[in-house]
């Protein structure tokens, strides 16, 4: 019994709202100050890493990413919006609207940064997408942040290549031709059979989907990731060859010595990127 914690009807409901709510600022926050790092030079994971030895912030939920995901982050801070306006409470309500449209802006911002750094279009050019999965060690692909960022890349005409471990071709293709929230309706009000999208093609293999590849964008944090043979890729790509790691999960200094161009979330930026700024 010292595990349940009793407590009245609304208290248990915002609760769970408020525990998701919390988590998912803490995200928009430090993705915030990533967006922070890059126009000032500073690194994110150093800012984060000292923030987080202040044990009334601690270190978890704190690095900087291309935005959250999952079933329960997003919906559940709408769910807060909506108890807040139907309460007469505005401000508040706008406060927790605030994260998401961060945690959109990081994705934008993403999406902004490719597009400028490989010369203002990616328009015919070949993409490789590492990662499909809002995290690893999963193959759910709600609300994940590979879905607008990939959507925006096919907006400027990309030509995608996807690889996740445990994301299948259809699911990735049903992820991408069906409209924001329709995986959160009854299965047969779903799409039965969503168009294909063309420009997308779906991989079993690292090195298939950046052979040939004008840039390769790290969008889930999968282990194998970090152990890639990156010069085997970059001897494979189309030069310049750029890396957009959307998880802060490779040797940047090590990528840059092989001779590729790396974006990194809230690190010091390429000198090559300081020249071609991400506007939206």
């Amino acid at each position: 019994m010292d595990r349940i914690i009793c407590t009245n009807l609304w208290s248990a409901e915002l609760s769970k709202l408020a525990a998701n709510a919390f988590l998912a600022q803490r995200i928009s926050s430090v993705n915030s100050m990533s967006a922070l790092c890059e126009a000032t030079g500073a690194d994110v994971s150093q800012v984060s890493h000292a923030v987080g030895k202040d044990t009334r912030i601690g270190p978890k939920f704190l690095n900087a990413s291309v935005g959250f995901g999952g079933s329960c982050f997003q919906k559940d801070i709408l769910n807060l919006v909506y108890i807040c306006e139907c309460n007469g409470l505005p401000e508040v309500a706008n406060y927790w609207k605030q994260v998401i449209k961060v945690n959109d802006y990081q994705k934008t911002r993403f999406v902004n940064r490719i597009v400028s750094s490989m010369f203002n279009t990616v328009s015919g050019k070949k993409i490789a997408i590492l990662g499909f999965a809002f995290k690893k060690d999963t193959g759910d692909t709600r609300e994940t942040p590979a879905i607008d960022v990939c959507k925006g890349l096919i907006g400027d005409k990309a030509n995608l290549s996807i690889y996740d471990p445990q994301v299948n071709q259809d699911q990735i293709q049903r992820d991408l031709s069906m409209k924001k929230f329709d995986w959160d309706h009854p299965v047969h009000l779903q799409p039965m059979s969503p168009t294909s999208v063309t420009d997308v093609t779906v991989v079993w293999d690292a090195y298939t989907a950046t052979k040939d590849a004008h840039g390769l964008c790290i969008l889930t944090e999968w282990d194998e990731f970090t152990k890639l043979d990156y010069q085997k890729i970059f001897d494979n790509m189309q030069k310049p060859a750029f890396v957009f790691d959307g998880r802060n999960i490779v040797d940047v200094e090590k990528l840059r010595k092989i001779g590729f161009i790396v974006y990194s979330i809230g690190k010091p930026l390429d000198d090559w990127l300081k020249d071609m700024p991400a506007v939206a």
